[in-house]
């Protein structure tokens, strides 16, 4: 487990501290994919060198399984640090060697012998997906494909926790998702603590459990993805769910409009039939649209509702583990909204 305690880190610009993290507190709980998320200059790469013990911070504390990292020097760091592994956003990759070769640079470094090298290098190759460019020489691979083989790098003394600073930026859309596959596979197969920083509210969708959005340096928002979503006003329910969009000639059809978030399987595919039909009342999608969340089917819709027992069945959704966000009555209120 990463704990992150009211860190604040500074760094000196023209004479004066600039600060970087302000008071950030953050779990990062044992076998997560976590996200950091937040513009650039926002503070997720300090706050990803922090908890890599690249950087100390000016004020608070990192732990790990309860460990205090600040009375950490010499070669006690040195053994804590081979617990982390850290891919950067330029993959520190030797051009002169193959795939295979650089992933086995660090267990050359810790005296592996050559089966057990040639081993734990095979079943990593296996993992990120390139066993068939284990020859190839860096210069020969997309950048996609780079970033997988910095993940594999990053793997071979496994480390507990695996730390990927913006690691789909400048990857082409069509490698992202693989390279994202290639953290999650690390999560479910390895067991590895994975921490993502990211620009990209895309990979919040697709791969991570708990979030963190940093602004200017601040935590602004935290929590699991799909708690997050079901507030309205969240940065995370904004940024990863459908947007909703409804025209003034749908809305007239209705004289009540709900929005609501559906999670999971069986609340997208029956929970509105069902309660059409148990209060009588007729429940249209008039905006939004399905998403996923990992694997978790997640629908965000604006509901024109008409009938006379309309409260009665969004409560009953409601009950049922649907989030009602927003109502309105009316035509007008429907458009409005």
């Amino acid at each position: 487990m990463i704990t992150v305690e009211n860190v604040s880190k500074s760094f000196p610009h023209n004479g004066n501290p600039v600060a970087a993290l302000r008071d950030v507190s953050v779990d990062v709980q044992a076998g997560s994919l976590f996200g950091v998320v937040g513009p650039a200059g926002s503070g997720k790469s300090t706050l990803a060198r922090c908890i890599a013990l690249q950087e100390r911070p000016d004020r608070g504390v990192v732990r790990l399984d309860g460990l205090n990292t600040g009375t950490l020097d010499g070669r006690r760091l040195r053994e804590v640090r081979r617990q982390l592994g850290v891919v950067g956003t330029k993959p520190e990759l030797l051009a002169e060697r193959t795939v295979a070769g650089n992933i086995a640079t660090p267990l050359e470094q810790l005296g592996v012998d050559g089966p057990q090298r040639r081993s734990r290098v095979g079943s990593l190759l296996d993992l990120v997906g390139l066993t068939a460019r284990a020859g190839q020489h860096p210069g020969e691979l997309t950048e996609g494909q780079l970033r997988r083989v910095a993940v594999a790098k990053a793997l071979a003394a496994g480390p507990a926790v695996l730390l990927a600073d913006d690691p789909t930026a400048g990857v082409a859309p069509e490698e992202a998702g693989a390279v994202l596959a290639v953290l999650d596979r690390a999560r479910a197969e390895l067991g590895v603590t994975v921490l993502v920083t990211t620009q990209d509210a895309g990979v919040v969708r697709r791969v991570c459990d708990d979030v963190a959005v940093l602004e200017e340096g601040a935590i602004v928002e935290r929590g699991t993805v799909l708690d997050l979503i079901a507030s309205p006003g969240s940065w995370t329910a904004q940024a990863v769910l459908p947007a909703i969009e409804t025209t003034r000639a749908q809305a007239a059809k209705y004289d009540r409009a709900a929005d609501v978030v559906l999670i999971g399987f069986a609340s997208v595919g029956a929970l509105l039939p069902e309660a059409a039909g148990r209060f009588d009342v007729e429940l249209a999608t008039i905006g939004g649209g399905l998403t996923r969340i990992g694997d978790t089917p997640i629908g965000r819709f604006r509901l024109g509702v008409r009938g006379e027992r309309a409260d009665a069945a969004l409560a009953w959704i409601a009950d049922r583990g649907a989030y009602v966000t927003h109502t309105a009555r009316g035509p007008q209120g429907v458009a409005a909204a």
